[in-house]
Protein backbone atom coordinates (compact mmCIF):
# COMPACT_ATOMS: atom_id res chain seq x y z
CA UNK A 1 0.00 0.00 0.00
CA UNK A 2 1.34 3.39 -0.65
CA UNK A 3 1.32 5.67 2.28
CA UNK A 4 1.81 9.27 2.87
CA UNK A 5 2.51 11.43 5.90
CA UNK A 6 0.97 15.06 5.58
CA UNK A 7 2.45 17.95 7.16
CA UNK A 8 1.46 21.54 7.22
CA UNK A 9 4.16 24.05 8.83
CA UNK A 10 4.54 27.41 9.33
CA UNK A 11 7.92 28.58 11.02
CA UNK A 12 8.88 24.88 12.10
CA UNK A 13 12.39 25.21 11.24
CA UNK A 14 13.70 23.62 14.60
CA UNK A 15 11.68 20.94 13.98
CA UNK A 16 10.75 19.27 10.35
CA UNK A 17 14.09 18.11 10.03
CA UNK A 18 13.66 15.65 12.88
CA UNK A 19 10.05 15.29 12.27
CA UNK A 20 10.69 13.86 8.01
CA UNK A 21 14.01 12.01 9.77
CA UNK A 22 11.87 9.96 12.18
CA UNK A 23 9.43 9.27 9.41
CA UNK A 24 11.65 7.42 7.11
CA UNK A 25 13.46 6.50 9.79
CA UNK A 26 10.49 3.78 10.36
CA UNK A 27 11.68 1.90 7.28
CA UNK A 28 8.32 1.26 6.52
CA UNK A 29 8.53 3.17 2.86
CA UNK A 30 6.49 5.99 4.04
CA UNK A 31 6.46 9.00 1.56
CA UNK A 32 5.90 12.68 3.25
CA UNK A 33 4.35 15.74 2.09
CA UNK A 34 5.10 19.30 3.89
CA UNK A 35 2.83 22.25 3.05
CA UNK A 36 4.64 25.24 3.74
CA UNK A 37 2.34 28.60 3.97
CA UNK A 38 5.18 30.41 2.67
CA UNK A 39 7.51 30.44 6.52
CA UNK A 40 9.84 33.43 6.81
CA UNK A 41 12.05 31.19 9.28
CA UNK A 42 12.99 29.56 6.09
CA UNK A 43 11.07 25.84 6.18
CA UNK A 44 10.33 25.11 3.24
CA UNK A 45 13.70 25.78 2.01
CA UNK A 46 15.52 22.89 4.97
CA UNK A 47 12.92 20.66 3.25
CA UNK A 48 13.61 21.59 0.01
CA UNK A 49 17.05 20.47 0.20
CA UNK A 50 16.03 17.48 1.95
CA UNK A 51 13.86 16.88 -1.22
CA UNK A 52 16.40 16.95 -3.53
CA UNK A 53 18.27 13.88 -1.51
CA UNK A 54 14.78 11.63 -0.93
CA UNK A 55 12.41 11.19 -3.92
CA UNK A 56 9.71 10.38 -1.28
CA UNK A 57 9.86 13.56 0.22
CA UNK A 58 7.47 16.33 -1.51
CA UNK A 59 7.25 19.93 -0.63
CA UNK A 60 4.08 22.28 -1.43
CA UNK A 61 4.62 26.16 -1.11
CA UNK A 62 2.07 28.69 -0.53
CA UNK A 63 2.25 32.17 -0.78
CA UNK A 64 1.32 33.08 2.93
CA UNK A 65 -0.36 31.42 6.27
CA UNK A 66 -3.46 30.42 4.74
CA UNK A 67 -4.37 28.22 7.54
CA UNK A 68 -4.07 24.56 8.87
CA UNK A 69 -7.52 23.54 6.86
CA UNK A 70 -6.75 24.34 3.58
CA UNK A 71 -2.77 23.35 4.26
CA UNK A 72 -4.47 19.56 4.98
CA UNK A 73 -6.90 19.56 1.99
CA UNK A 74 -4.24 20.49 -0.45
CA UNK A 75 -2.15 17.47 0.73
CA UNK A 76 -5.31 15.41 0.52
CA UNK A 77 -5.99 16.14 -2.52
CA UNK A 78 -2.20 15.98 -4.04
CA UNK A 79 -2.79 12.07 -2.32
CA UNK A 80 -6.00 11.47 -4.14
CA UNK A 81 -4.62 12.35 -7.34
CA UNK A 82 -1.08 10.53 -7.19
CA UNK A 83 -2.87 7.35 -5.68
CA UNK A 84 -2.22 6.43 -2.46
CA UNK A 85 -3.95 4.23 -0.71
CA UNK A 86 -3.55 5.83 3.45
CA UNK A 87 -2.79 8.99 4.09
CA UNK A 88 -1.44 10.54 7.51
CA UNK A 89 -1.55 14.10 9.02
CA UNK A 90 0.27 15.04 11.94
CA UNK A 91 1.67 18.18 13.26
CA UNK A 92 5.23 19.06 12.66
CA UNK A 93 6.12 20.13 16.21
CA UNK A 94 7.15 16.68 17.65
CA UNK A 95 4.00 16.67 19.85
CA UNK A 96 3.15 13.42 17.43
CA UNK A 97 5.53 10.65 17.90
CA UNK A 98 6.78 9.00 14.50
CA UNK A 99 7.01 5.77 16.56
CA UNK A 100 3.56 5.69 16.90
CA UNK A 101 2.81 5.42 13.04
CA UNK A 102 3.09 1.51 13.46
CA UNK A 103 0.11 1.36 15.41
CA UNK A 104 -2.37 3.35 13.49
CA UNK A 105 -0.94 0.45 10.96
CA UNK A 106 -1.92 -2.53 12.84
CA UNK A 107 -5.42 -0.95 13.23
CA UNK A 108 -6.39 0.52 9.91
CA UNK A 109 -6.87 -3.18 8.57
CA UNK A 110 -10.01 -3.22 10.61
CA UNK A 111 -11.15 0.46 9.93
CA UNK A 112 -11.17 3.56 8.11
CA UNK A 113 -9.82 6.23 10.33
CA UNK A 114 -7.88 5.86 13.08
CA UNK A 115 -7.05 8.78 15.36
CA UNK A 116 -4.31 9.07 18.22
CA UNK A 117 -6.36 10.10 21.15
CA UNK A 118 -5.28 12.19 24.11
CA UNK A 119 -8.07 11.54 26.36
CA UNK A 120 -9.46 7.95 25.26
CA UNK A 121 -7.34 6.33 28.05
CA UNK A 122 -7.63 9.06 30.71
CA UNK A 123 -5.55 12.20 30.30
CA UNK A 124 -2.30 11.59 28.02
CA UNK A 125 -0.61 14.92 27.60
CA UNK A 126 2.73 16.06 28.78
CA UNK A 127 4.11 20.24 29.65
CA UNK A 128 1.00 21.72 28.59
CA UNK A 129 -0.33 23.94 31.24
CA UNK A 130 -2.97 23.34 33.07
CA UNK A 131 -5.57 26.31 31.09
CA UNK A 132 -4.37 25.08 28.01
CA UNK A 133 -5.41 21.14 29.12
CA UNK A 134 -9.16 22.43 31.18
CA UNK A 135 -9.36 24.65 27.45
CA UNK A 136 -8.70 21.44 25.27
CA UNK A 137 -10.56 18.55 27.55
CA UNK A 138 -13.52 20.91 27.90
CA UNK A 139 -13.37 21.73 24.16
CA UNK A 140 -13.66 17.86 23.18
CA UNK A 141 -16.96 17.53 26.06
CA UNK A 142 -18.89 20.14 24.15
CA UNK A 143 -18.22 18.72 20.70
CA UNK A 144 -18.71 15.42 21.79
CA UNK A 145 -22.50 17.01 23.71
CA UNK A 146 -23.66 19.05 20.77
CA UNK A 147 -22.36 16.81 17.88
CA UNK A 148 -22.97 13.58 19.11
CA UNK A 149 -19.99 12.27 17.34
CA UNK A 150 -18.46 8.88 19.35
CA UNK A 151 -14.69 10.40 19.59
CA UNK A 152 -13.02 11.40 23.03
CA UNK A 153 -10.85 13.87 21.42
CA UNK A 154 -12.33 15.26 17.97
CA UNK A 155 -9.74 18.07 17.97
CA UNK A 156 -6.67 15.73 17.71
CA UNK A 157 -4.30 16.12 15.12
CA UNK A 158 -2.30 12.82 14.73
CA UNK A 159 -4.97 10.35 12.21
CA UNK A 160 -4.41 8.11 9.78
CA UNK A 161 -6.84 8.17 6.95
CA UNK A 162 -7.95 5.58 4.48
CA UNK A 163 -8.15 7.21 0.84
CA UNK A 164 -11.92 6.28 0.08
CA UNK A 165 -13.04 8.57 3.19
CA UNK A 166 -10.55 11.36 1.67
CA UNK A 167 -12.58 10.77 -1.71
CA UNK A 168 -16.33 10.52 -0.61
CA UNK A 169 -15.88 13.48 1.63
CA UNK A 170 -16.57 16.73 -1.09
CA UNK A 171 -12.96 18.52 0.00
CA UNK A 172 -13.62 21.49 -1.50
CA UNK A 173 -16.42 22.07 0.90
CA UNK A 174 -14.28 22.12 4.01
CA UNK A 175 -14.82 25.80 5.34
CA UNK A 176 -12.82 25.37 8.40
CA UNK A 177 -9.58 26.96 8.72
CA UNK A 178 -8.17 26.22 11.87
CA UNK A 179 -8.21 23.12 14.49
CA UNK A 180 -12.10 23.00 13.66
CA UNK A 181 -11.06 21.25 10.55
CA UNK A 182 -10.45 17.82 12.66
CA UNK A 183 -13.79 18.52 14.13
CA UNK A 184 -15.60 18.98 11.20
CA UNK A 185 -13.69 15.89 9.37
CA UNK A 186 -14.47 13.36 12.08
CA UNK A 187 -17.83 14.02 11.68
CA UNK A 188 -18.26 13.98 8.39
CA UNK A 189 -16.47 10.58 8.02
CA UNK A 190 -18.40 9.31 11.03
CA UNK A 191 -22.17 10.72 9.32
CA UNK A 192 -20.87 8.88 6.08
CA UNK A 193 -20.66 5.69 7.81
CA UNK A 194 -16.78 5.02 8.07
CA UNK A 195 -15.29 2.65 10.91
CA UNK A 196 -13.38 5.10 13.23
CA UNK A 197 -11.00 4.15 15.97
CA UNK A 198 -9.25 5.81 18.43
CA UNK A 199 -5.81 4.57 19.90
CA UNK A 200 -3.89 6.40 22.84
CA UNK A 201 -1.08 8.18 22.31
CA UNK A 202 1.52 10.65 24.52
CA UNK A 203 0.76 13.99 23.55
CA UNK A 204 4.12 16.25 24.12
CA UNK A 205 4.06 19.73 24.15
CA UNK A 206 6.58 21.33 21.60
CA UNK A 207 10.04 22.30 22.59
CA UNK A 208 10.39 24.39 20.11
CA UNK A 209 9.25 27.00 17.81
CA UNK A 210 5.98 28.12 19.09
CA UNK A 211 2.00 27.87 19.21
CA UNK A 212 -0.33 28.45 16.58
CA UNK A 213 -3.23 28.75 19.06
CA UNK A 214 -5.37 32.06 19.05
CA UNK A 215 -8.70 33.11 20.00
CA UNK A 216 -9.94 33.32 16.35
CA UNK A 217 -9.12 29.59 15.92
CA UNK A 218 -11.13 29.02 19.19
CA UNK A 219 -14.29 31.11 18.36
CA UNK A 220 -14.14 28.88 15.20
CA UNK A 221 -14.21 26.05 16.33
CA UNK A 222 -17.09 27.28 18.73
CA UNK A 223 -19.02 28.14 15.48
CA UNK A 224 -18.39 24.98 13.90
CA UNK A 225 -20.00 22.61 16.41
CA UNK A 226 -22.86 24.00 15.98
CA UNK A 227 -22.63 24.57 12.44
CA UNK A 228 -21.96 20.76 11.47
CA UNK A 229 -25.45 19.02 12.90
CA UNK A 230 -27.47 21.74 11.72
CA UNK A 231 -25.85 21.91 7.82
CA UNK A 232 -26.62 17.75 8.63
CA UNK A 233 -30.16 18.41 9.52
CA UNK A 234 -30.88 20.38 6.50
CA UNK A 235 -28.76 17.74 4.35
CA UNK A 236 -25.72 20.37 3.32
Amino acid sequence: MRILAVIPTYNERENIEKVIKGILGLGLDIDVLVVDDGSPDGTGDIVDAMQKADPGIHLIRREGKMGLGTAYVRGFKFAITNNYDLVFEMDADLSHDPEDIPRFLDMIPDYDLVIGSRYVNGVSVVNWPLSRLILSYCASLYTRIITGIPVKDPTGGFKCFRIEVLKAIDLDRIRSGGYSFQIEMNYKAWKKGFRIKEIPIIFTDRTGGSSKMSKKIVREAIVMVWKLPIKNFFGK
